[in-house]
Parts: structure tokens; sequence; C-alpha cells
């Protein structure tokens, strides 16, 4: 006989609690309500207001019938698959509409998420920081955001049973336009070799074509539905990463390479250098604002939480993206020393220096993948675009989107990434900038979450604990803006609006 013990803050509550034998609800006027059940799937402490009894935990529903139908599961559109959601948006939402993932779904899904071009970026950071800097640093950011991740995983499901599913995110960035431009360039050269006469495009048509493949794969209807793309994007990623950072090490270095930090011309210019390296650190280690999304496609039971299972696939996944950063950074900066470059990074470097040692399939095979990771990176990071959107829609109309209405939703958003990254084809440029603003969603604001959600005793070790590491890395984030702004006026920016 098991017994479940519900406690309120409030003096209203609907206990909902489901069981192979069905549903019952138990309306209570006390703070504590003690009941007893022989086996449970799901229990939910739900608040409503009892001056609006069209209220449930904050969300607004058209009559107090439709308000207790939703607790149970039969809101009127509510196909009742799902009867852990309090709210049926959930059901019929992008992110949560199927919670059938799995500990291998979840891998794929922060593999894809997690590792991007930005990881081709470190060496150059450690043309700033040197070779001991340049590993302290990298090692306690890996350490920093691994932390945050496993408090984002752990505030994921709260004490009620409610599940946060949905992390506001920061988005637009520009994807693989320039890549496919260089793929094509490099099967359909000018040079010796020449393999083909077809005529180059321009650099909007490319965008255009990238757009088109990313929006026809994003007709797949939720996150769960992704788990064979992010699979062939973790696979993809692992592997032209590998590549890059493998290949150098087997060939002759360029000469007169240095290890030595960049020369600089003042002691303003030296700081700005040294925090723009931490900002390409920092900006390599992505994916935070989508860890509560994935881990909400994830099943949860009272004996078998979700927090388990995407704990143990970022775990996994984690230490593959550890045997790429730093194999990366390390060996490229071995390989290139101060002559890579910001533009590009490792890809550019290689093509540079070891473009003639190498075969047009080999560099061709290197640009084929990074735009098959992009196309796979786009659908994940898209979906929690598609998410809000709908949310926006349901909201409204009460009822799930139709196919029509999802495929629209697509559309629209796939044409104004288009805009976007043909109207600002120089955001790359702007990396380290971008790196500072978003560090406080990866390295301080897990951190606040957990002390205003969990609220553990002031001044105790876990409270200073997070504590100091939020307030940390607000500071840095300053400190990483005003350097990445001061370089921006110093070197200049080639704002080449709509000339991609």
């Amino acid at each position: 006989m098991g017994e479940i013990v519900g406690k309120s803050n409030s003096n209203n509550s609907i206990i909902s609690v489901a069981d192979s034998m069905g549903e019952q609800q138990f309306r209570t006027t006390s703070s504590l309500k003690t009941f007893s059940r022989k086996s449970f799937d799901s229990f939910r402490i739900h608040s409503f207001d009892e001056e609006n009894p069209t209220i449930i935990d904050g969300i607004s529903f058209s009559s107090a019938a439709e308000a207790a139908a939703a607790v149970s599961g039969k809101w009127p559109g509510n196909n009742n698959n799902n009867k852990e959601e309090l709210n049926p948006q959930d059901s019929w939402l992008p992110i949560t509409e199927s919670r059938h993932g799995s500990i291998y779904s979840s891998v794929f899904h922060v593999l894809t998420s997690g590792i991007g071009f930005q990881a081709m970026l470190l060496p150059l950071a450690f043309a700033s920081l040197g070779w001991v800097w340049g590993i302290v640093c990298l090692s306690l950011a890996f350490v920093w955001q691994l932390y945050t991740i496993w408090v984002l995983v752990n505030l994921h499901e709260s004490d009620s049973g409610l599940r946060y599913s949905r992390f506001l995110h920061l988005s637009i960035a520009a994807f693989g336009g320039g890549t496919l431009k260089l793929f094509f360039q490099n099967i359909c050269g000018d040079g010796p070799g020449l393999s083909c006469k077809a005529q180059s495009v321009s650099g909007v048509e490319w965008f255009l074509v990238f757009t088109c493949m990313a929006i026809l794969l994003a007709q797949l209807p939720n996150l769960n539905s992704l788990t064979i793309i992010s699979f062939v994007g973790a696979v993809t990623a692992i592997v032209y990463c590998t590549i890059l950072w493998a290949l150098p090490l087997g060939m002759d270095r360029p000469n007169e390479i240095s290890y030595d930090p960049l020369p600089t011309n003042s002691k303003m210019d030296k700081y700005g250098d040294v925090l723009n390296g931490i900002g390409i650190v920092i900006l390599a280690f992505r994916g935070h604002n989508v860890i509560l999304e994935i881990q909400a496609t994830l099943p949860s039971t009272p004996k078998n939480s979700s927090t388990k299972t995407m704990w143990k696939g970022i775990k996994i996944a984690y230490l593959q993206i550890a045997m790429i950063l730093f194999p990366m950074a390390i060996a490229g900066f071995w390989a290139y020393g101060d002559k890579i470059t910001f533009n590009g990074g490792m890809i550019k470097a290689l093509s540079q220096f070891h473009g003639q040692d190498l075969s047009k399939f080999v560099i061709g095979l290197i640009y084929l993948l990074i735009i098959i990771n992009c196309l796979c990176t786009f659908q994940v990071y898209s979906m929690i675009v598609f998410d809000n959107l709908e949310f926006r829609y349901t909201s409204i109309k009460k009822q799930p989107c139709t196919r029509l209405i999802r495929t629209v939703f697509r559309l629209c958003f796939g044409g104004l990434v288009f805009f976007i990254s043909v109207a600002f084809p120089f955001l790359g440029s702007l990396a380290p900038l971008i790196g500072g603003l978003t560090m406080p969603l990866t390295y301080s604001y897990p951190c606040f979450m957990w002390i205003s959600i969990k609220k553990p005793l002031p001044n105790r070790p876990m409270w200073l604990f997070n504590m100091v590491l939020g307030c940390l890395g607000l500071i840095l984030s300053v400190f990483l803006v005003v350097a990445a702004i001061y370089n921006l006026v110093d070197n200049g920016l080639n704002a080449n609006f709509f000339r991609p």
C-alpha cells in the first residue's frame, strides 16, 4: 500500500491521481490532504482560484467545466493520450506532443545541439590565451557549463510534479549558406582538376537553397520525431570535427608559426584579445536553451523520473563533446599556431595550408558533412520557435494547429531566417559579442534559478556556490561584451548588408 501526501501552498487545490484503474480527483480546502492508493502512474497538485474557478495553475479556461475537464485530461480536442498533462496544450505542441523519447534520443539531440561550427574557432582562442591559459579556460568552461546543465536537468521537474518543459530561447543564428557555396566551388572549381562546368550562383541564392532544404525537413511534427535527424547530425558533427583535427597531425606544419599570444600595440588591445579568446571558448559550449525541451520529450514516472534518464544521456553526450572540443582546440593550435584565422577557423586553415595535399573528395566531404550537420541542427533549434508560435495560436483558438497552419508557420519562419541571413551576412563576425551576451544563459541564469526554486538556506554552501557562480558569470559577461565592442570599434565591422 503506497501513501501519497499532497501539500498545497494555497488554501485550495485539486489533487489528481492517475493509476491503472483510472484517474481520481480530490478537492481539498485545507493545506494538507493524505490518502492511500495501491499503485499510481502520475501525481499532480493543481492550484485553483476560488474566486475565479476558470483559472488553474495560472492557465485561463473559458469556463469552470472546461477547467475541471482539463485536470482530467478531457479538454476539448485533447485525445487524452498523455494523462500527465494538466494543460492539454502540451499534447498539441511540438516539444511536448510526444513524451516517448529515450536515453538514445536525448543523446542524439544533445550532441546535435551541442556541437557546431563554433568549435572550429577554438584554436583561435588558444592563439590569444596561450597553451596554459587556453587549456585552463577550456577546462573551467566545460566543468562550469556541465554543472549548470545538471542544475537545469534537476529543475525540470518540481516537487509538485510540474514539468518545466521550455527555456526562453535566444535566436536566430545564420546557418550553413556559406558552406554550401564553398562545397560547390570545391566540386566545380575553376582551377586544375575541373570536374564540371556548371556556373555558380550568388550568395543570396545559396542561402535560399539551404533554407528550402531546412524547411522541407522542418515538416516533421515534433521534437521526438527528430531523433533520426539528430542521430545524423550527431554523427556528421563527430566525423567532420575529427577529420579537421586529425588530418593536420600527419602533415607538415606551416613555416614560422608561433605559439606565443598574439602581439598587440597596447595593454587595452592585449586585454581585448584575451577576453575575446574567453568569449570564443564560451561560445563553443551551446545548447543550454534546448536542454529542458529535450528532457520534455522523455517519459516520467514516480519510479523513473525524466531527470535520471536525461542525466545519463547528458553524461554520454558530453563525454563525446569533450573528446571533440579538446582535441580540436589542442591539435588545431599545435598544427597552425598563430596562423589560424577568425574567418573560417580550422576549415579555412586546412584549405589554406594543406589544400594542395588533400583531394577534392576529402575537402568536399568535410563541406558536405558541415552542411548536413547545419541542416540537422537547424531542426532542433527551430522546433523551439515552432513550439512558441503554436503555443500562441492554441492559446487563442483553444484547439491544436492543423497541418496547414503548421506548414504556414514553418514556411514563414524559413522566410524570416532567409531574410536575416541575406540582410545580415556579417553576423559571424559578431561571435565574441554574441558569446558575451549569451553567456548568462549558460553560466548564470541556471544558478539563480536553483536558488529561486530550490530555496537553499542563505549563506549555506549550496546557496553561496550558486550565488558566486551566477554573479561571476554576469560580471564576466559584461567584460566580454565591452571587450567585443572595443575590438569592433578599433578594427571596424564590414557591415555588408544584403551582400552575402
